[in-house]
């Protein structure tokens, strides 16, 4: 049953919406900033229910009409704003799924709620058109926008909405929350923490990936043979790498975490804070193979991999670019 206590490292967000819930001044616009995965959904679908159910509490009761049509998907005041392309939300998204709805009055609620996920794709002629609904909005109307990459709204989107930005989850609340509420090991919790970052849905989401577990494995043994590859062997590694069905940076911050702990194997002899402690031999055998400059030129070559695919670089170039880096270092 969804309430505000199932939402964990956002101490910050809760309290604002507790708090204005509690007071009854709610604001007709808000962006939630956070990572892909990261929770905003889960956060906006929370608050939308808080603010519908009919018991009148700062925590949704899950048990009144409006709390179970919330739950099921179908309730006719919290309209999810669906857009047409995949990559885009363009003018007529907004339109008819806001400003030309938003005119009519609450079916069954004192509020109507919408909720665009992904806000980062709406065109600037969206933005405008969405504009004009948050400067006269009627008084019934919530506009719940999540977006990954708050810099791609306008300033005068941003200017009419309170901005609440998610913030890291510590890493021991994620490995508790693996390891009490998935049941994962004590081990795989450690990798899927490390590899998330600060972000629980990505940590639930590599925990449950099979898939993920197998790259991984994959990519340390490249790793542990890379010196004695051949050019035909890296390229024949980075065709491989193409087909992965993870996002490529999934796949270089796991050579970052490992990296990482042989940069640290290195500076202090210990095997308590790595991640790979099942891989302990071949993390010692690098870390007496590399001198730290040649980690730290590695650990920026990825950070440059990184940069250069976001900027629509050829993977294969990058990708050899990168792990010839990784070979000499």
């Amino acid at each position: 049953m969804p309430n505000f206590n199932d939402i964990y490292g956002q101490k910050q967000i809760v309290d604002h919406f507790k708090n204005a819930l509690a007071s009854g001044k709610i604001s007709h616009a808000y962006i939630i900033n956070g990572e892909r995965s990261s929770g905003k959904e889960f956060i906006a679908k929370i608050f939308a229910m808080a603010l519908q159910c009919e018991n009148g509490n700062t925590d949704p009761c899950n048990e009144c009409h409006s709390c179970k049509q919330a739950m099921s998907g179908n309730h006719p005041d919290i309209i999810k704003v669906t857009h047409e392309k995949p990559a885009t939300i363009g003018v007529e998204d907004i339109r008819n799924g806001v400003n030309n709805d938003v005119v009519i009055k609450p079916y069954s609620s004192p509020w109507k709620i919408y909720i665009i996920n992904e806000a980062e794709k709406m065109t600037v002629q969206a933005q405008n058109a969405l504009l004009k609904t948050l400067e006269e909005p009627p008084a019934y109307a919530v506009i719940l926008l999540l977006t990954s990459n708050l810099e791609a709204l306008l300033p005068t989107i941003q200017s009419r909405c309170v901005v609440l930005n998610m913030k890291p989850v510590p890493d021991d609340v994620i490995k508790k929350y693996l390891m009490q509420d998935i049941h994962i090991p004590d081990y795989k919790a450690d990798v899927c923490t490390a590899f998330a970052r600060g972000n629980l849905g990505k940590a639930k989401a590599l925990a449950a990936s099979e898939e993920f577990d197998n790259i991984k494995t994959e990519a340390v043994s490249l790793l542990k043979y890379i010196r004695e590859m051949e050019i035909t062997e890296i390229m024949s590694a980075i065709k491989k790498i193409n087909d992965y069905k993870i996002d490529i940076n999934d796949y270089l911050d796991i050579l970052s975490v490992w990296y990482r702990d042989v940069l640290l194997f290195k500076a202090t002899n210990d095997v308590n804070h790595l991640i790979f402690k099942d891989e302990i031999q071949y993390i010692k055998k690098v870390s007496n193979q590399s001198a730290y400059e040649g980690i730290e030129i590695i650990l920026d070559a990825l950070e440059k991999a990184k940069a250069r695919l976001r900027a629509n670089v050829n993977f294969e170039l990058t990708m050899e670019l990168l792990l010839l880096t990784i070979k000499e270092n």
